[in-house]
């Protein structure tokens, strides 16, 4: 029995010395160990490497040529923006719900006698009345119809198809 408690503390003491020694830090071990990291094919290094560069030479002497490029994109798409709004569309999309049924005093689209009177008035005072909202005796007009979303470019578009349906 004697013999067994011998061979078991050896071993125990082998197994902590193993152990200890294992986990001991000498000097240059951590910065090893992150070097073998960063190297050892794990994909670290390569996960944190840059994308792609930049060609600052190329991007200078281009950079004359792509304002005016941008420029002159601009006017093309502020030109065919307002060439593009469909003032039925914008009718049919935010308008008709209170201009299809004459709700709240909202003269009805078709209805002649009821828009005479703000057709004489003329143009820019309708397209004021839209855009801003009006309250008059014969009922409520909500600034854009209540959809703020709408620039004053659909909104005139809008009030232009419903004059020309109602004359």
């Amino acid at each position: 029995m004697k013999s067994y408690l011998i061979i078991f503390h050896l071993t125990l003491l082998l197994f902590g010395f193993i152990f200890v020694e294992h986990h001991l830090d000498t000097p240059e071990r951590a910065a090893a160990s992150r070097q073998s990291l960063m190297t050892d094919g794990s994909g670290i290094a390569a996960r944190l490497a840059a994308v792609g560069q930049i060609n600052t030479a190329e991007a200078q002497s281009n950079s004359t040529t792509t304002k005016v490029a941008a420029t002159e994109v601009a006017a093309t798409e502020v030109t065919s923006t307002e060439a593009s709004v469909d003032g039925q569309k914008i009718y049919q999309g935010a308008c008709i719900a209170c201009h299809g049924a004459g709700i709240a005093g909202a003269p009805a689209v078709g209805n002649v006698a009821a828009w005479a009177s703000r057709i004489e008035a003329g143009a820019d005072t309708l397209y004021a009345n839209a855009i801003n909202g009006f309250q008059g005796s014969s009922g409520v007009m909500p600034g854009k119809g209540g959809n703020a979303a709408l620039s004053d470019d659909e909104v005139k578009a809008a009030v232009d198809y419903m004059v020309s349906q109602s004359q």
